[in-house]
Protein backbone atom coordinates (compact mmCIF):
# COMPACT_ATOMS: atom_id res chain seq x y z
CA UNK A 1 0.00 0.00 0.00
CA UNK A 2 1.52 3.31 -1.06
CA UNK A 3 0.64 6.93 -0.20
CA UNK A 4 -1.49 7.64 -3.32
CA UNK A 5 -3.59 4.50 -2.79
CA UNK A 6 -3.94 5.35 0.90
CA UNK A 7 -5.29 8.79 -0.04
CA UNK A 8 -7.76 7.16 -2.43
CA UNK A 9 -8.94 4.82 0.33
CA UNK A 10 -9.30 7.82 2.64
CA UNK A 11 -11.57 9.44 0.04
CA UNK A 12 -13.72 6.30 0.01
CA UNK A 13 -13.94 6.35 3.83
CA UNK A 14 -14.99 10.03 3.75
CA UNK A 15 -18.03 9.28 1.55
CA UNK A 16 -20.31 8.01 4.35
CA UNK A 17 -19.08 10.83 6.59
CA UNK A 18 -20.27 13.39 4.03
CA UNK A 19 -23.63 11.63 3.64
CA UNK A 20 -24.16 11.52 7.42
CA UNK A 21 -23.25 15.20 7.78
CA UNK A 22 -25.67 16.13 4.99
CA UNK A 23 -28.48 14.06 6.51
CA UNK A 24 -27.84 15.77 9.85
CA UNK A 25 -28.02 19.18 8.15
CA UNK A 26 -24.39 19.96 8.93
CA UNK A 27 -23.63 21.65 5.62
CA UNK A 28 -20.46 23.34 6.85
CA UNK A 29 -19.05 20.02 8.07
CA UNK A 30 -20.09 18.30 4.83
CA UNK A 31 -18.44 21.08 2.82
CA UNK A 32 -15.18 20.78 4.77
CA UNK A 33 -15.07 16.99 4.42
CA UNK A 34 -15.99 17.28 0.72
CA UNK A 35 -13.11 19.73 0.21
CA UNK A 36 -10.74 17.33 2.01
CA UNK A 37 -11.96 14.52 -0.26
CA UNK A 38 -11.41 16.74 -3.30
CA UNK A 39 -7.89 17.59 -2.18
CA UNK A 40 -7.07 13.90 -1.74
CA UNK A 41 -8.35 13.32 -5.29
CA UNK A 42 -5.88 15.78 -6.75
CA UNK A 43 -3.09 14.83 -4.39
CA UNK A 44 -3.22 11.06 -4.99
CA UNK A 45 -2.77 11.45 -8.74
CA UNK A 46 -0.04 14.06 -8.33
CA UNK A 47 1.88 11.92 -5.83
CA UNK A 48 1.47 8.78 -7.93
CA UNK A 49 3.13 10.58 -10.83
CA UNK A 50 5.98 12.33 -9.01
CA UNK A 51 6.76 9.39 -6.70
CA UNK A 52 6.39 6.97 -9.61
CA UNK A 53 3.85 4.97 -7.58
CA UNK A 54 1.18 4.39 -10.20
CA UNK A 55 -0.43 1.01 -9.61
CA UNK A 56 -3.10 -1.12 -11.24
CA UNK A 57 -5.03 -0.97 -7.96
CA UNK A 58 -4.87 2.82 -8.02
CA UNK A 59 -6.04 2.92 -11.65
CA UNK A 60 -9.22 1.08 -10.59
CA UNK A 61 -9.69 2.56 -7.11
CA UNK A 62 -9.36 6.23 -8.07
CA UNK A 63 -12.32 6.39 -10.48
CA UNK A 64 -14.37 4.20 -8.11
CA UNK A 65 -13.64 6.61 -5.26
CA UNK A 66 -14.70 9.52 -7.50
CA UNK A 67 -17.92 7.71 -8.42
CA UNK A 68 -18.69 6.87 -4.80
CA UNK A 69 -18.10 10.47 -3.70
CA UNK A 70 -20.09 12.10 -6.48
CA UNK A 71 -22.97 9.62 -6.77
CA UNK A 72 -23.47 9.62 -2.98
CA UNK A 73 -23.36 13.41 -2.89
CA UNK A 74 -25.79 13.84 -5.79
CA UNK A 75 -28.23 11.24 -4.43
CA UNK A 76 -28.17 12.68 -0.92
CA UNK A 77 -28.47 16.31 -2.07
CA UNK A 78 -31.32 15.32 -4.39
CA UNK A 79 -33.22 13.36 -1.74
CA UNK A 80 -32.84 16.35 0.59
CA UNK A 81 -34.28 18.60 -2.13
CA UNK A 82 -31.10 20.69 -2.40
CA UNK A 83 -30.35 19.85 -6.03
CA UNK A 84 -32.90 18.92 -8.69
CA UNK A 85 -33.67 15.24 -9.09
CA UNK A 86 -33.21 15.41 -12.86
CA UNK A 87 -29.56 16.36 -12.40
CA UNK A 88 -28.92 13.46 -10.04
CA UNK A 89 -30.57 11.11 -12.55
CA UNK A 90 -28.31 12.38 -15.35
CA UNK A 91 -25.15 12.00 -13.25
CA UNK A 92 -26.08 8.51 -12.05
CA UNK A 93 -27.31 7.36 -15.48
CA UNK A 94 -23.98 8.28 -17.10
CA UNK A 95 -22.08 6.31 -14.47
CA UNK A 96 -24.41 3.34 -14.93
CA UNK A 97 -23.87 3.44 -18.71
CA UNK A 98 -20.10 3.43 -18.15
CA UNK A 99 -20.24 0.57 -15.62
CA UNK A 100 -22.58 -1.50 -17.80
CA UNK A 101 -20.31 -0.88 -20.79
CA UNK A 102 -17.27 -2.05 -18.85
CA UNK A 103 -19.19 -5.13 -17.71
CA UNK A 104 -20.28 -5.87 -21.28
CA UNK A 105 -16.73 -5.50 -22.64
CA UNK A 106 -15.45 -7.74 -19.85
CA UNK A 107 -18.12 -10.38 -20.53
CA UNK A 108 -17.24 -10.27 -24.24
CA UNK A 109 -13.53 -10.67 -23.35
CA UNK A 110 -12.66 -7.42 -25.10
CA UNK A 111 -9.54 -5.82 -23.68
CA UNK A 112 -9.64 -2.10 -23.00
CA UNK A 113 -7.68 0.54 -21.11
CA UNK A 114 -9.03 2.24 -18.02
CA UNK A 115 -8.16 5.73 -19.22
CA UNK A 116 -10.59 8.58 -18.69
CA UNK A 117 -11.30 10.76 -21.70
CA UNK A 118 -10.64 14.50 -21.41
CA UNK A 119 -14.38 15.24 -21.37
CA UNK A 120 -14.69 12.81 -18.46
CA UNK A 121 -12.19 14.86 -16.45
CA UNK A 122 -14.13 18.02 -17.33
CA UNK A 123 -17.35 16.29 -16.28
CA UNK A 124 -15.87 15.26 -12.93
CA UNK A 125 -14.61 18.81 -12.39
CA UNK A 126 -18.05 20.32 -13.04
CA UNK A 127 -19.77 17.72 -10.88
CA UNK A 128 -17.39 18.50 -8.02
CA UNK A 129 -17.83 22.26 -8.52
CA UNK A 130 -21.61 21.89 -8.52
CA UNK A 131 -21.63 19.97 -5.25
CA UNK A 132 -19.17 22.44 -3.76
CA UNK A 133 -21.23 25.46 -4.88
CA UNK A 134 -24.39 23.96 -3.41
CA UNK A 135 -22.64 23.19 -0.12
CA UNK A 136 -21.16 26.71 -0.05
CA UNK A 137 -24.62 28.19 -0.68
CA UNK A 138 -26.06 26.16 2.20
CA UNK A 139 -23.12 27.06 4.46
CA UNK A 140 -22.62 30.74 3.58
CA UNK A 141 -25.51 31.95 1.42
CA UNK A 142 -24.05 35.46 1.05
CA UNK A 143 -21.15 34.19 -1.05
CA UNK A 144 -23.01 32.16 -3.68
CA UNK A 145 -25.62 33.50 -6.07
CA UNK A 146 -28.57 31.23 -6.90
CA UNK A 147 -28.15 32.05 -10.60
CA UNK A 148 -24.58 30.74 -10.52
CA UNK A 149 -25.81 27.48 -9.01
CA UNK A 150 -28.54 27.16 -11.66
CA UNK A 151 -25.95 27.70 -14.40
CA UNK A 152 -23.68 25.07 -12.80
CA UNK A 153 -26.60 22.60 -12.86
CA UNK A 154 -27.04 23.07 -16.60
CA UNK A 155 -23.34 23.03 -17.48
CA UNK A 156 -22.88 19.90 -15.38
CA UNK A 157 -25.85 18.25 -17.08
CA UNK A 158 -24.58 19.12 -20.57
CA UNK A 159 -20.99 17.93 -20.05
CA UNK A 160 -22.24 14.81 -18.26
CA UNK A 161 -24.49 13.90 -21.22
CA UNK A 162 -21.70 14.61 -23.73
CA UNK A 163 -19.30 12.46 -21.70
CA UNK A 164 -21.85 9.66 -21.48
CA UNK A 165 -22.31 9.64 -25.25
CA UNK A 166 -18.56 9.71 -25.81
CA UNK A 167 -18.14 6.60 -23.62
CA UNK A 168 -21.07 4.95 -25.38
CA UNK A 169 -19.51 5.56 -28.82
CA UNK A 170 -16.11 4.47 -27.52
CA UNK A 171 -17.62 1.21 -26.27
CA UNK A 172 -19.36 0.60 -29.60
CA UNK A 173 -16.02 1.11 -31.40
CA UNK A 174 -14.38 -1.44 -29.06
CA UNK A 175 -17.13 -3.97 -29.81
CA UNK A 176 -17.06 -3.34 -33.56
CA UNK A 177 -13.27 -3.54 -33.61
CA UNK A 178 -13.32 -7.15 -32.47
Amino acid sequence: MNIPNSLTLLRIVLVPVIVILLIDGNHVGAMIVFIVAGVTDGLDGFLARILKQKTVLGAYLDPLADKALLVSSFITLSVLGIIPGWLAVIVISRDMVILLGILLLFMMSISFDVKPAFISKVTTLFQILTVLLVLMAKSCPLFVNGGVIEISFWITAIVTVISGFQYLFRGIRFINGM
